[in-house]
C-alpha cells in the first residue's frame, strides 16, 4: 500500500482552495488597477476553481471531474495571459505542461502537451512561432516528463519487489516458495523437523462475487491476522493460490504441527464476519519425507493444494 496517497489527497483540496483564492486576488488586483478588461477572466474561473476543491474534498484519491476542472481553468488563464507577455513567456508557456502531466497520467498529459504545443506558441507569438521558443517548450515538456516516469518506475520496481501480498499480510507466491525451499535445505543440513500448514478458504469467491472486494478484502484479512496472532514470529503465511494458504512451521515435529491445526481450526472457526459467516477452512498437514529432495516435495505440497481445494 501507497503511504503517501492519503496525505496526497488531504494536500489536493488545499491546494486548489490557494488557487481559487489566488483567482480571487488576481481579479481583485485587476479591479483595483483599473483594468477592467482583465476581469472577467479570473473572476469566471473562480467559482469553477471552488466547484472543483469542493469535489475533491473527502475523496480518498483526486477527483478526476476536479482535475479536469483545475486543467480547463488554467489553460483558459493561460489562453488569456499569453499574447500580453512580453518581458516573462516562459513563466506562462511552462504552466500549461506541467500542470498537464501534475493532474493526468504520464500517456494522456504527454499526447495533450504535444498537440497544443502549436497553440501556446502561436499564442505567445502573436501567431507566428518561433523556433528558440518551441525548443524550450519541448525541452520543458521532456523535463517535467521525468518526473512522473521516474515515480511509475519507481512504483513498478516496488511492486516486483514487495514480498508482501495487496489483498491481506500474506507473502506472495514467489517469496513464499523462496522461503519454503530455505527452510526445506536448512530443516535438512541440520536436521530439524519441518511441517507445512495447507489452509483453503473456499468462501474467497463467493464473498467477492455476491459482496464485493471489500466483503472479500475483509475476509482475507480477517483470516491472515487470526492466523498470525497465534503464531509464532519464526511461522511465515504465504499466498499460494487465490483461495490457499501455506503456514510453514520450522522446527516443528508432527504433534506440534497437529496442535497448531486444532488451535487455528478452533479459534478460525469462532471468527464470523457479517456477509460471509463463519470462516469454513479445510485444512492439511504435510512433511517432508525421508531423502525426499526439495522439487519432489514441493510437487507434492501442489498436488496436495489441489487436491484439498477440489474437496
Amino acid at each position: 500500500m501507497d503511504e503517501r496517497r492519503p496525505h496526497a489527497s488531504r494536500l489536493f483540496p488545499v491546494v486548489l482552495a490557494v488557487a481559487t483564492l489566488l483567482l480571487l486576488g488576481q481579479a481583485l488586483w485587476f479591479y483595483l488597477m483599473g483594468d477592467y478588461g482583465r476581469i472577467l477572466m479570473p473572476a469566471l474561473l473562480s467559482p469553477v476553481m471552488l466547484v472543483a476543491t469542493l469535489l475533491a474534498v473527502g475523496a480518498h484519491s483526486p477527483s478526476r471531474a476536479s482535475a479536469y476542472l483545475v486543467l480547463i481553468c488554467g489553460f483558459l488563464l493561460t489562453a488569456m495571459e499569453l499574447p500580453r507577455q512580453a518581458g516573462l513567456p516562459a513563466l506562462w508557456v511552462g504552466l500549461p505542461p506541467v500542470l498537464a502531466l501534475l493532474l493526468l497520467p504520464l500517456g494522456p498529459a504527454m499526447l495533450l502537451n504535444l498537440a497544443l504545443t502549436p497553440v501556446w506558441l502561436a499564442l505567445l507569438g502573436n501567431g507566428e512561432l518561433e523556433q528558440d521558443l518551441l525548443l524550450v517548450y519541448l525541452a520543458l515538456v521532456a523535463v517535467a516528463a521525468l518526473v512522473p516516469w521516474e515515480r511509475l518506475r519507481q512504483q513498478a520496481l516496488l511492486r516486483a519487489t514487495d514480498p508482501w501480498e495487496r489483498e491481506c499480510r500474506a507473502v506472495t507466491h514467489d517469496s513464499l516458495h523462496e522461503c519454503l525451499a530455505g527452510e526445506f535445505e536448512r530443516a535438512e543440513f541440520l536436521e530439524r523437523p519441518l511441517a507445512v500448514l495447507l489452509i483453503y478458504l473456499p468462501q474467497v469467491d463467493m464473498a467477492g462475487e455476491q459482496f464485493g472486494a471489500k466483503a472479500r478484502a475483509a475476509l482475507l484479512e480477517g483470516l491472515c491476522r487470526g492466523i498470525i496472532s497465534r503464531c509464532r514470529e519464526h511461522d511465515v503465511l504465504g499466498r499460494e493460490g487465490d483461495a490457499v494458504f501455506w503456514l510453514l512451521l520450522p522446527d516443528t515435529t508432527e504433534s506440534g504441527a497437529l496442535l497448531v491445526r486444532h488451535r487455528l481450526s478452533q479459534a478460525l472457526s469462532q471468527m464470523v464476519l457479517v456477509e460471509t459467516g463463519p470462516l469454513q477452512l479445510r485444512i492439511r498437514l504435510a512433511f517432508p519425507r525421508p531423502e525426499e529432495s526439495w522439487p519432489h516435495f514441493e510437487q507434492r505440497l501442489q498436488a496436495l493444494t489441489h487436491s484439498l481445494a477440489d474437496g
